[in-house]
């Protein structure tokens, strides 16, 4: 049995979801979608239709943000007098089309604008004292208005105010205790104001302002905050939802040469996209600038006219792009390394001299979800010696309430529950391993809890079709809060498994259950293969896709996470090594031995019929060796409750290859030995083998054979016969019998199908 990833709960069905039927039989849209609406919090009937078919309308007054009117005032002052305005915005996707939509709109009404986006390395997040100086010393600013950042930036901020600068923030991050002390907050979050939706994204904030001060919608901007909106992974319900649905629609269309530029390089079609192609192809592209270094061209590909520009700047991006996948991959494997060669702790610090900062979140990320364990991946610079990084964290961990108990000996620190950004002196990380160690013992973490997994039901495959899955894509754009729906499908049998992906790291599949079969792709789950191999049921979750190749459409499942029930059986036999699945914990499992001949290992365990418990406690056992019979075998075998068996059932001898000898040989042996008053047997046997034309271990248990039933004596070395024997049956034996009980026990255990493996479990009532 193979366990799931996460802790599977399927979202309750509520009878109310019944009153939904009514608009949306009058959409004319499927009333299947009524239990999955009301799962996503669409419970009144005058939402079901602005859900599905949003509108301008559907947008609320900007001026329902707190200091927005103080804000339109200002910043036409500016424009009437001329001002110099500076946008300060940030170096991530957000952050570059809070900045685009902000230049444009202001550069419509005549603003004499232009715009910075600081450095990661060299200016860091936010408002940047010296960069302030600069662009109000040298390029005399008079005003300056932050884009997706500016609530955490005081020391910045209260300069600019004391040399008569005013400072406009425009931010949607967690606000900080005590606000800076600038012109204007433009928060949807803000403690004075009662703004209806509190989740927009940054862009979300500036494209509010701009329509403020336009006096109606840009729509000509909404492709810049679907794409802002959607990589800042926020909330997409109600405003952000009807942003994005609208701004994928502009996208679609979009005349802005830059996108256009991007879309092409990426290999997309505008067609066909979708905020699936914009979180995992678009965004990354946008966000990949900033983290090697300067975001500054992404503004300028978003805006420019220029088409040769554009063209240049998009293939800058895309190479940028691939140097960062190298990098993270490059970074992760190190990371990787690193990992099994030190001690195993339940909390995480990898360090590593001059990693790029610029990946170290995503590297932590997949690290975390490999090993599920709070992980902060760290870069030395050896020259100042001090170690920047970041961190990852699993659900049942806040890592910001955990490293914030450690806050004295950071240099910096901010984050939240499942992330976090640091800095500290090498010197103390010792200091900071203890402390860890010691508030994880005082904690007393509960690890056993999984993170959730909610799936809206379970269907049969022969239910699944295009007309349901394209039904289900109505309830898009997808994200945070409003998840694709998931499915659990059961499954049978698994057909044409394979590994798919340069590096082998995906897996395509068939799931089958009864008479029908559907296509199945589970990515990062290459190294899984084994386990869809390895068993009779498998339970899956995932969410329906159409994939089209060639013009024909088919049903497929991405698979999420899945379970493998019963007693799962790993072939292993002639590999003749110590397998082990990827992730599996060493701890939990044992290896299983017969005979003293096969101590190897310190690993292995000798079995012992008269401890019951011997094996009680693993969750996987390798079968080093073949068992010497299938009744130490069915001990065995009931001795445990391990559901998950390496079988590689290594012999000394092929006893049921080569059988037992006849009796013809035996009696060729028995003349040859009466007719030699004594037989060296330590240096004859290759003689005898010649002669008798058979292998060197059927000599040797032949000549046991007649030791045992008292036909020879052997001293010495010496062989010889005994006159006038007793008469007894070769099958009198002890050793002949065992070879016989070998010859059942490789039949079945070496050289059967795992099926019929498996049987035999089930015919003496093992798992």
């Amino acid at each position: 049995m193979k366990i799931s990833n996460y802790h599977w709960q399927e979202l309750e069905k509520s009878s109310g979801s019944s009153i939904l039927v009514p608009a949306l039989k009058e959409l004319k849209l499927s009333e299947e979608l009524a239990p999955l609406l009301w799962q996503r919090k669409i419970r009144k009937i005058e939402d079901v239709a602005p859900f599905f078919y949003p509108a301008l309308t559907n947008l609320y007054d900007p001026f329902l943000l707190y200091d927005m009117q103080k804000v339109v005032d200002r910043i036409q002052k500016a424009i009437m007098n001329d001002e110099r305005i500076l946008i300060y915005g940030d170096y991530d996707a957000d952050g570059i089309t809070s900045t685009s939509v902000m230049k444009e709109g202001l550069e419509l009404i005549g603003a004499n604008v232009q715009y910075y986006l600081p450095n990661r390395f060299d200016d860091g997040y936010g408002p940047n004292i010296d960069v302030y100086k600069y662009f109000i010393k040298q390029e005399k600013i008079d005003l300056i208005i932050t884009v997706d950042n500016g609530v955490s930036g005081h020391e910045a901020i209260a300069y600019a105010k004391e040399v008569g600068v005013d400072v406009i923030v425009t931010d949607h991050h967690e606000l900080p205790e005590t606000l800076p002390d600038a012109y204007a907050i433009i928060h949807p979050k803000h403690p004075e104001g009662n703004y209806p939706f509190e989740e927009l994204a940054g862009v979300g904030v500036a494209f509010k302002v701009v329509t403020a001060l336009l006096g109606e919608v840009p729509v000509e901007a909404l492709d810049l905050v679907a794409i802002g909106t959607i990589a800042d992974l926020v909330s997409l319900t109600d405003e952000n939802r009807v942003l994005v649905k609208l701004g994928l629609d502009v996208l679609r269309q979009t005349d802005r040469m830059g996108l256009q530029s991007l879309v092409k390089v990426a290999e997309l079609s505008f067609s066909e996209i979708t905020e699936e192609t914009v979180g995992f192809s678009i965004g990354p592209r946008l966000n990949a600038i900033g983290r090697l270094g300067d975001a500054m061209p992404g503004v300028e590909l978003l805006t420019t006219f220029d088409d040769e520009l554009a063209d240049h700047i998009a293939q800058d991006i895309d190479a940028k792009n691939k140097e960062r996948k190298e990098i993270v991959a490059q970074t992760t494997k190190d990371a990787f390394n690193l990992l099994e060669a030190s001690e195993e702790t339940p909390f995480q610090i990898i360090v590593k001299k001059d990693w790029h900062e610029g990946v170290l979140g995503i590297v932590a990320s997949q690290i975390v979800q490999k090993t599920q364990k709070p992980t902060l991946v760290m870069s030395l610079n050896e020259e100042t010696g001090i170690v920047k990084g970041s961190g990852r964290s699993i659900e049942q961990i806040d890592l910001f309430n955990l490293l914030n108990q450690l806050k004295d000996d950071f240099i910096s620190f901010g984050g939240h529950h499942m992330a976090a950004g640091l800095s500290f002196e090498y010197s103390k990380l010792a200091i900071i391993q203890e402390k860890i160690k010691t508030i994880y013992s005082q904690e007393k973490f509960d690890l056993s809890k999984k993170e959730t997994l909610s799936f809206d039901g379970v269907l049969d495959i022969k239910e699944i079709s295009l007309e349901k899955i394209e039904s289900f894509n109505q309830l898009g754009p997808f994200g945070t809060d409003n998840p694709v729906p998931y499915f659990k499908i059961k499954t049978t049998e698994i057909k044409q498994l394979r590994k798919i992906g340069m590096n082998q790291d995906h897996l395509k599949l068939q799931a089958c259950q009864d008479d029908e079969s559907l296509d199945c792709i589970a990515f990062s789950f290459g190294e899984e293969s084994l386990e869809f191999e390895s068993g009779d049921k498998w339970e899956i979750i995932g969410h329906l896709t159409i994939n089209e190749w060639n013009g024909r459409k088919k049903p497929q499942l991405m698979i999420k996470d899945y379970q493998v029930l019963g007693t799962q059986i790993f072939d292993q036999r002639g590999k003749h090594q110590l397998s082990t699945l990827p992730n599996s914990d060493q701890t939990q499992h044992g290896f299983v031995i017969f005979t003293e001949k096969f101590a190897t290992d310190d690993r292995f365990v000798l079995f012992d019929s008269g401890k019951e418990d011997q094996f009680k406690n693993y969750e996987n056992l390798t079968i080093v060796e073949c068992p010497p019979s299938l009744e130490v075998a069915q001990k065995f075998v009931l001795s445990t409750t391990c559901t998950r068996w390496f079988l590689e059932c290594q012999t000394d001898f092929d006893h049921y290859l080569e059988g037992i000898p006849s009796r013809e040989i035996f009696g060729k042996l028995f003349k040859l030995i009466n007719q030699q008053p004594s037989v060296d047997i330590r240096y004859k046997l290759p003689d005898l083998i010649h002669f008798l034309k058979i292998d060197k271990n059927i000599l040797i248990f032949m000549i046991q054979v007649f030791f045992e039933l008292g036909f020879v004596t052997i001293e010495d070395g010496l062989m010889k016969r005994v006159e006038n024997p007793p008469h007894r049956a070769l099958d009198e034996s002890k050793e002949y019998q065992a070879f016989l009980k070998k010859i059942d026990s490789e039949k079945l255990f070496v050289c059967s199908n795992i099926g019929e493996i498996k049987q035999w479990i089930d015919s003496i009532g093992g798992n």
